[in-house]
């Protein structure tokens, strides 16, 4: 397979869009082949757009395909995302399959990989994405330097899976690993007469104490949408916070406050010493503009998906067993598991779009 691009599928069109966006991008690395979906208009259109074949079946699939990227909705979110995978895989077909997963479902499908011999992976998506992968790299700077003491994080149920997978990346690891039950929240709900937004659960990953906000509410009717947010992770140390404010950036670094103190007792707020009051009180790292909604879907998120198949691809060319990226996929998946069972079913919310505040709107009472 050296030298020439990986001839590759993409399973499902819906999220599944933007992996054939991904593909679209002239790649020494990847090739578009076709589509596999169920047999639908839109789908057929999708394949005609890209101008590749359509299938409905893993058996239609040609016998040069490498890498087929199973974007169809896993056993847990009640679709058939793992048994198509298993089906690719004894084809002797590479599979990047997006997340959620369950463990039971990740655990098979590594076994059809190495009894097939060809390799598998769970994408979580986010952490591939370029703001993040910029907290990632700043987290393993900070890392060598000071010792994590604590990480405090939020996201939507939604994306909780890829969260865990941004804080083993983040921390240099997963284990050890644990989680306590969510706080109650009966006499707060008492006292608002409303629904309480986010869960909160205390844990550890990588053994670093951990403060976990979860949005665990879901829309049945509209699953994809009411989020408040998707990720923000901010990791302490002795020297300061290196803080990921959204998923799609930006990424920002607060060093600790300290004064030191004169022998009389006063405050040292100049002289020798206080050098490091002239240091910013926040900076972002990186230079990066904000993107609209319309730019990210168009260009950070199909990078993104791009990085992700470079992972399997630089795994793929390795011949290694591959049992140590394995192992932290079964991981991550068993690290969801066990927080979305102490969450329990999230809560069904329902209502209309809100209508959009521009920065602007902000701008009007704030004193001169």
């Amino acid at each position: 397979m050296n030298g020439r691009p990986l001839r590759t599928v993409v399973c499902g069109t819906v999220f599944g869009t933007f992996y054939l966006q991904a593909l679209q991008t002239a790649s020494p690395d990847f090739e578009l082949v076709g589509v596999l979906a169920n047999d639908s208009p839109r789908s057929r259109r999708c394949a005609a757009e890209y101008g590749v074949p359509y299938y409905t079946g893993v058996e239609q699939l040609p016998d040069d395909v490498d890498v087929a990227c199973v974007v169809v909705r896993a056993a847990v979110a009640g679709g058939a995302g793992g048994d198509l995978a298993r089906a690719l895989l004894a084809r002797g077909v590479h599979v990047l399959q997006e997340q959620p997963a369950h463990p039971d479902e990740v655990a098979t499908c590594l076994r059809a990989a190495r009894a097939h011999g060809v390799r598998y992976q769970l994408n979580a998506f986010y952490p591939h994405v370029e703001p993040v992968r910029r907290f990632l790299a700043a987290a393993q700077a900070l890392r060598a330097l000071r010792t994590c003491r604590y990480v405090d994080a939020a996201c939507a149920s939604q994306v909780l899976l890829p969260l865990l997978d941004i804080l083993g990346r983040a921390l240099g690891g997963l284990g050890p690993w644990a989680f306590t039950d969510p706080a109650p929240v009966a006499e707060v709900r008492a006292a608002t007469g409303a629904p309480v937004t986010f869960r909160l659960v205390h844990g550890a990953v990588a053994g670093v104490p951990l403060t976990l906000r979860v949005q665990n509410q879901l829309d049945p009717g509209d699953p994809d949408n009411h989020a408040h947010l998707l990720h923000t992770v901010s990791l302490g140390t002795d020297a300061g916070t290196l803080t990921l404010a959204d998923t799609h950036g930006p990424v920002l670094w607060n060093p600790r406050l300290h004064v030191g103190r004169q022998q009389d007792g006063r405050l040292a707020l100049d002289g020798p010493g206080t050098e490091h009051l002239d240091q910013p009180t926040g900076s972002p790292l990186g230079a990066e503009q904000p993107r609209s909604f319309r730019r990210t879907f168009a260009e950070l998120w199909p990078d993104g998906i791009r990085h992700a198949l470079g992972e399997l691809r630089t795994a793929i060319l390795d011949d290694g067993p591959g049992s140590s990226r394995g192992q932290y996929d079964l991981t991550v998946s068993r690290m969801w598991l066990d927080l979305t069972t102490r969450l329990g079913r999230p809560e069904l919310i329902g209502g209309a779009q809100s209508p959009p505040v521009h920065p602007a709107d902000l701008m009007q009472e704030l004193p001169v």
